[in-house]
């Protein structure tokens, strides 16, 4: 037979219990910017804390909404005797006003962690780059069109890519590890440097310096060193050896440049696109399988266009609102040479 909890269990459960209700009244009764921040660590430094103030909030907010419920209820007078069926629909009613109760509530607290939880939005458009110092000391570089949001507490940093590329130079911390989330994967850090690049089907791992920890759902955890990345999909984490000719190739758009090593004119365009508001299109299959090498400004794709017509037969044509079509273009037939003589 299962034995009984101890006591001593019983007492800190209920001493954190009672400390949860008492920060609880704290936070609704007009807070300071500081009472916030006390209560967001009280919350974090534990996660009986944290279950303990979930259940003091959602005591709190049925109780609020129900009473509120109840307030806007006209109720008919009440009859000598109430029927089987009328007993039924009351009963049902009363169900689904708390089930509001619960909803309404679930959507508060998402709305309240937001507002006292210190989280930091950035975001960068197209063709912007941006160099973001965070309080810790380490800095965030995100690309292109990309957004993050950022949180540090006593306890932890955390930054989560919500679109685009961002790399990262972090403050060694030990106390505090230095975590990424990028849809499924969480990569941890103490003090390094790495690359983060999120693509349509996969999550793109560089790491420059140091050593960092990642998995992706029910995997094991993994260590990827310096000079090594990996290749991350909800169920799986890769990791590959990288030289370091491709490491700076990576990372070249910190230095707002776009680095070809015979990637094909389809992956090129691509890239560049990134950094682009309209596109550039290619409308020759014949064109997509042709590769150049090379080193542009992200700020200039004209000179990678130029570069194109140059060294291969590509036509570029323009679009009226700013788009680039890629065409191939037919080598007119050369005259046979003349004779010559000695």
């Amino acid at each position: 037979m299962q034995g009984s909890e101890p006591s001593s269990s019983c007492g800190n459960r209920d001493a954190i219990e009672a400390e949860a209700a008492r920060l609880l009244a704290r936070l609704n009764s007009d807070p300071t910017p500081e009472d916030e921040a006390e209560i967001c660590e009280w919350i974090e430094a534990d996660p009986r804390h944290a279950v303990a103030f979930a259940r003091a909030e959602t005591a709190w907010e049925a109780a609020e909404r129900l009473k509120s419920a109840a307030a806007d209820i006209s109720l008919p007078p009440l009859q000598p005797i109430i029927s089987e069926e009328q007993q039924r629909r009351l009963s049902r009613n009363i169900m689904a006003a708390a089930a509001i109760a619960v909803l309404l509530f679930i959507v508060a607290a998402i709305v309240t962690v937001r507002t006292f939880s210190g989280i930091e939005r950035y975001q960068t458009a197209i063709g912007q780059m941006r160099d973001i110092a965070l309080e810790d000391g380490s800095t965030l570089h995100l690309n292109s069109d990309s957004e993050a949001e950022v949180r540090f507490t006593a306890n932890g940093r955390k930054v989560r890519i919500l679109k685009g590329e961002a790399s990262f130079d972090v403050a060694h911390d030990a106390e505090r590890p230095f975590d990424v989330e990028a849809r499924s994967a969480l990569i941890r850090a103490v003090g390094t440097a790495f690359n983060v690049r999120m693509r349509p089907s996969l999550i793109e791992l560089t790491v420059t310096h140091g050593t960092v920890t990642v998995h992706s759902g029910n995997n094991v955890q993994q260590k990827v060193a310096a000079g090594s990345g990996a290749v991350i999909q909800p169920r799986t984490v890769a990791l590959t050896r990288l030289g370091p000719k491709l490491i700076d190739q990576r990372i070249a758009w910190r230095e707002q440049m776009v680095e070809l090593d015979g990637e094909t004119i389809e992956q090129a365009a691509g890239e560049f696109n990134r950094y682009r508001k309209t596109p550039i299109l290619i409308g020759d299959t014949r064109v997509s399988a042709l590769r150049i090498g090379g080193r542009f400004r992200t700020t200039d794709s004209r000179e990678f266009l130029s570069a194109l017509q140059f060294s291969l037969p590509i036509r570029v044509v323009d679009g009226e609102d700013g788009s680039v079509m890629l065409l191939y273009r037919d080598e007119e037939p050369s005259e046979a040479p003349n004779a010559t003589t000695s």
